[in-house]
């Protein structure tokens, strides 16, 4: 198996072993409140999800970037065009960024418990910070001021 799925393997069977954690949980199901997790197996789920949430934001801001991008295609001549698959292009090489980035992240617990932790946690926070980037490029210069 390629190092690069072997942290997202990592994190799944946390979450699996723990459990799922959702607003539709039975009663003998764990919970886990993030805001005061404390085990290491807490936190790789609270990882997990917070990282699940940013992506949630990422993809939606994704679509509406990526429809911005339509438009100022749409009002180009056809030699000038390309935002639409500029954005394209820079998102692929950004998720690939990313998830080698958190990879090598994850190597400061290479095999320990924390290491899917350190994982999902940096890619949670480039995750946000792209969703943040994305909104900037689809509001355009002047929404930037």
């Amino acid at each position: 198996m390629p190092m690069k799925s072997l942290a997202p393997v990592a994190a799944l069977v946390a979450v699996l072993t723990c459990g799922p954690v959702s607003a539709q949980q039975t009663m003998h199901e764990p919970k886990v409140d993030c805001a005061k997790a404390e085990t290491q197996t807490d936190l790789n789920v609270c990882a997990v999800l917070e990282f699940g949430e940013a992506d949630k934001a990422l993809n939606a801001q994704y679509k509406k970037t990526r429809a911005a991008m339509v438009a100022i295609d749409a009002d180009l001549d056809n030699n000038m065009k390309g935002a639409e698959k500029a954005l394209i292009k820079a998102q692929r090489a950004w998720v690939d960024y990313r998830d080698g980035e958190c990879e090598a992240q994850g190597f400061q617990a290479r095999g320990g418990s924390m290491e899917p932790m350190l994982v999902s946690g940096c890619k949670a926070d480039l995750t946000k910070k792209r969703t943040k980037e994305l909104k900037d490029l689809a509001a355009g210069p002047e929404g930037n001021q």
